[in-house]
């Protein structure tokens, strides 16, 4: 996916990136789909503004950390049964554009194993804080 980075609002920013985070989740609305987990690959994309993220002490505190992507989706897995994707990236999203730095995010899931003749079925949404 080309970068958003060329947005207007997003220029001052840096992309953090989670890129194809496989877990394995209760997720469907057919019954076949609530017997057990499927598959399922996360990728998000943070936008944060470089006044926000640039470390001047190579410091952990001074930039969103990566673990705090990885802890809020396997939080909200932890929640249970989740019928859509949709509803799982909007949740994600959610929990992203929460984080006081975050200017801007983008959340895709993919589910690879639902149909034999193609890679993938699934859902992406973006979202950017509007300029207080």
């Amino acid at each position: 996916m080309q970068s958003l980075l060329n947005h207007a609002s997003l220029r001052d920013c840096r992309r953090l990136f989670l890129r194809d985070y496989e877990v394995r989740m209760n997720i469907g609305v057919h019954d076949f789909e609530k017997q057990g987990e499927q598959r399922v690959l996360i990728n998000v994309d943070l936008y944060v503004p470089l006044a926000l993220s640039t470390p001047r002490h190579d410091e952990l505190d001074e930039v969103v950390d990566y673990d705090f992507i990885r802890r809020s989706i396997v939080a909200r897995i932890a929640r249970g049964h989740v019928q859509l994707q949709e509803t799982l990236c909007d949740d994600v999203l959610a929990m992203m554009m929460a984080h006081p730095k975050v200017r801007a995010a983008r959340v895709s899931t993919e589910k690879p194993d639902v149909y034999p003749d193609c890679d993938a079925v699934g859902c992406e949404v973006f979202a950017i804080k509007e300029p207080a």
